[in-house]
């Protein structure tokens, strides 16, 4: 007898110590609640977030697999073997939603070779959020990722993309390790034009939310406090 695959679930997760179900809609605990294969980050905090959401479900009959740059590509296609047996999985971020800059990607990628259906799950995207909030152009706009790391490459980075924005009407979005947001916000306000749009949007969704959009020249003489906050930064020329 032919077994129909499982799903996969793309279940996000809360982006800092937000109870879940504030941000979260009742079908994230409904899933959560059936399902006992889950591919992971951090073992850890995915638990601990499981647990949140269902404070009765067994952890002990929970199967994790860990999917993260340590993770073996080699390895990928034996998360998704109970799929095939009929059983569904649940792909959890570590914060905010699967595959959006998260490594769960290549686990979806192969999930559609295998003829695997893949269920988005609503929930809260920092990137988008912060898109939303910003006023800037949410009808063209790119996900840089993370910019270079060398102080050099960066400023040329900056420049690159800002002169992008100016030719393209688009809004430029990156991101940053969060102790070095400092340092990244005193290349932006050093590097662009005064008239630049910059929006920061930090810690979304938490008590602390900081979300303000301002000139470059603004920024340079009212400096916020990054460190190890998480932040969106947009910025927009025009």
């Amino acid at each position: 007898m032919e077994i129909n695959p499982g799903k996969l679930y793309l279940i996000p997760s809360t982006l800092g110590e937000t109870a879940p179900l504030e941000v979260l809609p009742i079908s994230v605990k409904k899933i959560i609640e059936e399902t006992n294969v889950f591919i992971v980050e951090n073992e850890k905090t995915a638990r601990r977030f499981i647990k949140k959401v269902s404070a009765g479900k067994q952890q002990s009959a929970l199967q994790i697999f860990h999917l993260n740059k340590f993770t073996n590509p080699i390895e990928l296609p034996d998360f998704l073997e109970p799929c095939l047996k009929g059983i569904n999985i649940g792909l959890l971020s570590e914060a905010g939603c699967p595959g959006v800059a998260d490594p769960g990607a290549e686990i979806v990628k192969l999930a559609h070779e295998k003829g695997i259906k893949v269920v988005p799950m609503v929930g809260p995207s920092s990137i988008l959020m912060a898109l939303m909030s910003s006023g800037l152009n949410g009808q063209n706009f790119a996900f840089n990722g993370y910019l270079p790391i060398d102080k050099d490459a960066r400023k040329k980075e900056l420049k690159r993309l800002e002169k992008l924005s100016l030719d393209t009407h688009q809004s430029q979005i990156f991101i940053e390790t969060p102790y070095r947001n400092n340092n990244l916000l005193k290349d932006l306000i050093n590097v662009l034009s005064i008239n630049t749009q910059l929006c920061i949007a930090c810690e979304i969704s938490l008590p602390t939310e900081f979300i303000q959009t301002h000139s470059v020249g603004y920024w340079k003489k009212n400096m916020v406090d990054l460190h190890k906050r998480p932040t969106i930064f947009i910025i927009h020329k025009s």
